[in-house]
């Protein structure tokens, strides 16, 4: 993503409960977004995640990758939502670990337009961009399904 009106920031945060960082690279355009960047957490056992992000047009989630791993563990997900709405996951994973399964069924979310890092402030820029809540604020309603 290039353009004369991109935006890029390097920002770091800290999670208190339960504890954890996370660093990001953000470059921000007209109407589209991509991130990368790397969390550390405690709960419910000690993690590192990286993850790459980017969206279409209009702060929609385009696709998001994501690698988690622990100790004698590693999963990866895949998630992507095409130019007609459909989403699909991949995922895979090594080692045992005590946690749901990684990826699952997409059917649940059909009409979603973003993803969710848990935690993450990165994956609550998108409807904040596209509905120019940084400029007007808020509030906004938005109905789940």
């Amino acid at each position: 993503m290039t353009g004369a009106a991109e935006t890029r920031r390097a920002l770091a945060w800290v999670k208190d409960d339960p504890f954890g960082v996370e660093f990001a690279e953000i470059s921000i355009g007209d109407d589209r977004l991509a991130a990368a960047g790397i969390a550390v957490g405690t709960a419910p056992l000690p993690y590192r995640l990286d993850y790459e992000l980017a969206t279409e047009r209009d702060f929609v989630t385009a696709w998001l990758r994501v690698t988690s791993r622990g100790e004698g563990w590693c999963r990866e997900l895949d998630l992507r939502r095409d130019e007609t709405g459909v989403w699909s996951v991949t995922a895979g994973g090594e080692g045992a670990v005590d946690l749901p399964s990684a990826g699952g069924d997409t059917a649940p979310f059909t009409e979603a337009l973003d993803c969710d890092l848990g935690l993450s402030p990165v994956t609550n820029m998108m409807p904040i961009l596209r509905h120019g809540l940084v400029q007007s604020g808020g509030p906004i309603e938005f109905t789940m399904a």
